[in-house]
């Protein structure tokens, strides 16, 4: 679909202005605080109301369904720019091997399950329902409103045009069930005395409530890693970042012309271009110009539009045409990420279970963001270092999704879906066994050479 500049530009504003609303709104609404809504969700919801579907007083172009896709590509483009921390996987599972096993096999089985209920339960009982349709819900929970945006838009290519909506549905309903559902399991810990740090989820700072930080508070953004008579800071990182996602699109269209047969996701080769430019960094001994905290931002400020889009673009009409087995597929998606949490967690992890547990269960419902939100209001100050265990693990968890979003679209459009699905259950039963053998016996030791990721939560 060609997507015009001035559109574009309309869109982006037009957005901006709901996120500004949604800010305030956040900032003022004391229900909307307690239940720590990203504005980002507000926004997407604003526009969703206020949009063609709705109300139709927003001019929003019908090329708004296309932004998620692209920016998932900048969110993934931004994953290994300006990163410096030298990790192996030795050094990895000495000192966060638990998590990244249980996290590996938490979002594999939820692929595994769903896609085999999508393949040999839904048709029995939904004629004519695509194969697909139980992959659009880990692509929306565990994925995101971005990935549900990349799988859909490779379904839509081969036929299935309904698929967006659907992850983009499946996305919001797991974003907002993981806030909520996450909200009550801190509650219910708290007062059980399951969580290490805190005791009373009423003792969390203000911060958390408003998404304000106070003046004396307040943090460097980042580092001015080069003069301003050349090139702005922020204009070099931003290059860096469009360099690697536009390698990602180039590189794309040629394949589609040497192998038109198959659908490469763009954010993945992304992902590759991102560390592939990396290394042309360092070779030119020019790593050390580059801040990862900037990076961040800026991909943590695409993940934030990513969200909006997603939501605001979201097809009423498709949704209430499959609004059953969503409702019946939610349902069953919530059931696997709270009994994961209360029953895997507490078994396999070495220490603060509920911690690490919790930033799964934010992980397995939606953006990286959710998870880190969770984790915040269980350990504010992130004195447990779970945080940085998780980085440290997301640098290997990151191509794991890659091959698992590239893959499960493509092998189910085969009609391999039923077999690829065992096997991936295979695999995450054995990452839970190798754990157990490896690691719940074991002291665990703090590794002092910690990933230096930071992960910027969306409000």
């Amino acid at each position: 679909m060609e997507i015009h500049a001035v559109n574009i530009i309309y869109d982006i504003c037009i957005m901006s202005a709901l996120m500004l609303i949604a800010k305030i709104i956040r900032t003022k609404i004391k229900i909307i605080q307690k239940l720590y809504i990203p504005s980002a969700l507000v926004a997407g919801f604003l526009g969703l109301l206020l949009g063609k579907q709705f109300l139709n007083v927003i001019p929003f172009s019908s090329e708004i369904s296309e932004y998620a896709g692209i920016l998932i590509a900048f969110v993934f483009g931004s994953m290994f720019i300006g990163s410096k921390t030298k990790v192996t996987f030795k050094s990895m599972f000495e000192s966060v091997g638990d998590s990244f096993l249980v996290n590996a096999s938490a979002e594999i089985l939820q692929f595994a399950i769903f896609i085999l209920i999508g393949v040999a339960v839904l048709p029995i009982f939904f004629t004519g329902i695509n194969k697909a349709f139980g992959l659009m819900l880990p692509a929306g929970f565990v994925g995101g409103h971005g990935t549900a945006a990349a799988i859909g838009s490779v379904l839509a290519e081969n036929g299935w045009s309904d698929a967006t909506s659907i992850g983009q549905t499946f996305a919001t309903i797991g974003l907002l069930g993981g806030i909520f559902g996450g909200v009550a399991v801190i509650n219910i810990g708290a007062r059980k005395g399951k969580t290490a740090i805190i005791k009373d989820v009423n003792e969390l700072p203000e911060e958390m409530l408003t998404g304000l930080v106070k003046e004396e508070d307040q943090t460097e953004f980042g580092k001015n890693t080069v003069n301003a008579m050349s090139i702005d800071t922020l204009t070099w990182h931003l290059t860096l970042l469009m360099v690697a996602v536009g390698a990602a699109y180039l590189i794309n269209n040629e394949l589609k012309i040497l192998i038109p047969s198959v659908s490469f996701p763009v954010y993945g080769i992304a992902l590759i271009c991102s560390v592939v430019l990396q290394g042309i960094l360092k070779l030119l001994k020019l790593d050390g110009y580059v801040d990862k905290k900037i990076i961040t931002h800026i991909g943590s400020s695409a993940t934030d539009y990513l969200v909006a889009f997603g939501v605001a673009s979201i097809n009423i009409s498709i949704v209430l045409k499959y609004l059953v087995p969503i409702v019946v597929m939610a349902a069953v998606g919530f059931l696997f990420v709270f009994t994961w949490f209360w029953v895997i967690s507490p078994r396999f992890f070495r220490n603060y279970w509920f911690e690490r547990g919790i930033y799964i269960l934010g992980l397995s419902t939606g953006v990286m963001a959710t998870g880190v939100i969770l984790l915040r209001i269980t350990d504010p100050e992130f004195k447990s270092g779970v945080l940085e265990d998780f980085g440290f693990a997301w640098i290997f968890l990151s191509f794991m999704d890659m091959v698992l979003v590239s893959l499960s679209p493509v092998l189910i459009m085969q009609g391999s879906g039923m077999i690829y699905s065992i096997v991936l259950m295979i695999i995450a039963a054995s990452c839970l066994i190798i754990c157990k053998k490896l690691f719940r016996k074991k002291d665990y030791k703090q590794n002092k050479n910690k990933c230096s990721i930071s992960f910027d939560a969306v409000e």
